[in-house]
C-alpha cells in the first residue's frame, strides 16, 4: 500500500507543478502582452495628440488666412504655376549656323514659383520660372555625330499686382513684371546622350551657349479660394524680351537661336497657399 500511496503522491505533486508552470507561463505571457500594449499606447497616444494638435493648428491657420482675406488684412502668398510659354513671332534657327533655315514660332512647357506680400488691394513680390522647348531640332555637323539642339529658358522677375475685384470666392487682379531672361542653347552628339561607358566626367555633356536679356511685361489672373489657405486660378502674361541683336557664337561655330526683341505669351494655372501675418 505504501508504494502505491507514494506513487499517487508523486503524481499529484507532478500535476501541481505542471499546473503552476502553466499558470506562470500564462502570467508571463499576459505580462508581456500588457507591456507591449502599454508601449503601443505610449507611442500611439502622443502621435494621436500631435495629429490632433496639427489638425487644430491647420484649422487655426486656415481660419486666420480666411479672416485676413475677408477683412483685407496683410498676408503672404506662396504660388506654384504651370503652363505654356509661347513665342509666336520668334525666328528660331534649328540649324544654328545657317540662318536661312530659321522657323517662326516657339512653344514650351513652363513651371515656376512665386512669393507675394499682399497689403490691402496691392501685392508685391517676385519669382522664378523655368521652361523647356517641346521639340528637339537637328543641328549642323557630320551626320555620324547625330548632333541635336535643345533650348531652355530661365526667368527671374519682380511683380506688382492690383486686386480690382474681390468677392466671397474670387479675386481678380492685374499687374506688371520686370526682370531678366536667360536663353540656354545646348548642342549634343550621340556620345553625349548615350555614353559608350559609365565613366563620369566633370562638366555638362553638351556644348552650351547662354543669351541674357531684359523682360518687361503685363499680367492678369484670378484666384478662386476653395479652402481657408488655398486658392486656384488662371493667369495670363504678355512680356517683351530684349535680347542682344547680334546672335552669339560658340567656339564650335554654333549660333544662338534667338535674338532681338521678342513677344512672349504665358498661359497657365496657379495654385497658392495663403499665410496670415
Amino acid at each position: 500500500m505504501r508504494p502505491r500511496l507514494a506513487c499517487v503522491a508523486l503524481r499529484a505533486f507532478a500535476l501541481r507543478a505542471f499546473a503552476l508552470r502553466v499558470f506562470a507561463l500564462r502570467a508571463f505571457a499576459l505580462h508581456a502582452f500588457a507591456l507591449r500594449a502599454f508601449a503601443l499606447l505610449a507611442v500611439a497616444l502622443p502621435a494621436v495628440a500631435l495629429s490632433a494638435s496639427a489638425r487644430a493648428d491647420d484649422d487655426t491657420a486656415g481660419r486666420r488666412a480666411a479672416t485676413a482675406r475677408e477683412h483685407d488684412l496683410p498676408h503672404t502668398l506662396f504660388e506654384l504655376n504651370t503652363g505654356f510659354l509661347m513665342l509666336p513671332g520668334a525666328q528660331v534657327c534649328p540649324l544654328s549656323n545657317d540662318l536661312t533655315t530659321c522657323k517662326r514660332g516657339e512653344f514650351s512647357l513652363a513651371v515656376g514659383i512665386h512669393n507675394l506680400y499682399r497689403y490691402h488691394a496691392w501685392g508685391f513680390g517676385g519669382g522664378i520660372q523655368w521652361a523647356t522647348t517641346l521639340r528637339t531640332d537637328a543641328a549642323a555637323g557630320d551626320a555620324t555625330l547625330q548632333r541635336a539642339h535643345s533650348r531652355r529658358y530661365f526667368l527671374f522677375e519682380a511683380q506688382v499686382r492690383y486686386y480690382f475685384v474681390s468677392t466671397k470666392a474670387w479675386d481678380w487682379w492685374a499687374g506688371a513684371t520686370i526682370g531678366g531672361i536667360v536663353v540656354n542653347d545646348s548642342w549634343s552628339v550621340i556620345a553625349d546622350r548615350a555614353p559608350y561607358a559609365d565613366t563620369a566626367f566633370v562638366g555638362p555633356r553638351a556644348a552650351t551657349l547662354g543669351t541674357e536679356g531684359l523682360a518687361l511685361g503685363l499680367c492678369a489672373g484670378g484666384e478662386w479660394t476653395f479652402a481657408g489657405n488655398w486658392s486656384l486660378g488662371p493667369t495670363l502674361r504678355y512680356s517683351n524680351w530684349f535680347l542682344p541683336s547680334a546672335r552669339q557664337v560658340s567656339p564650335t561655330k554654333d549660333v544662338a537661336s534667338l535674338s532681338g526683341r521678342l513677344d512672349m505669351f504665358d498661359v497657365g494655372v496657379r495654385v497658392a497657399y495663403r499665410i496670415s501675418l
